[in-house]
């Protein structure tokens, strides 16, 4: 094996390596993103209640 076949190894080697890398960086961001998103809802939805709530009381006899 010649010093170039060695070289364009492991230029692929590193090249696999870095779309590896790309590929659980993009998921744990979109992971991130989710439950950002969920986070999100939830704190609305109790918001929602809340006042839900408080109307609730505001009107009871």
């Amino acid at each position: 094996m010649g010093i170039k076949d060695q070289f364009d190894d492991k230029a692929q080697e590193l090249k696999q390596n870095a779309k590896q890398a790309m590929g659980s960086k993009k998921d744990e961001a979109q992971d991130r993103a989710r439950q950002a998103q969920d986070k999100g809802q939830s704190e609305s939805q109790r918001a929602q209640q809340e006042a839900q709530d408080r109307f609730d009381q505001d009107y009871d006899i």
